[in-house]
């Protein structure tokens, strides 16, 4: 429960701080919060993709259970 809170409160700071670089950009607190919005799910669906590839990829991976 700790990990999921940790990482919807890290979600939620990064949206904010995009918000506030978009509004200032910008000028418009209306663009920002499309921006923000859209990035709230892009990044949730390439965050995704990112640990599904890092799943593929037996690099680093520890090998349990194998004598070395």
């Amino acid at each position: 429960m700790r990990s999921v809170l940790k990482a919807v409160s890290w979600r939620i700071l990064g949206t904010l701080d995009t918000f506030a670089i978009s509004w200032f950009m910008t000028g418009r607190p209306e663009i920002a919060g499309s921006i923000a919005g859209t990035e709230i799910i892009t990044k949730i669906l390439w965050y995704y993709l990112h640990e599904r590839i890092w799943m593929i990829i037996p690099w680093g991976r520890r090998q349990f259970g194998r004598a070395t």
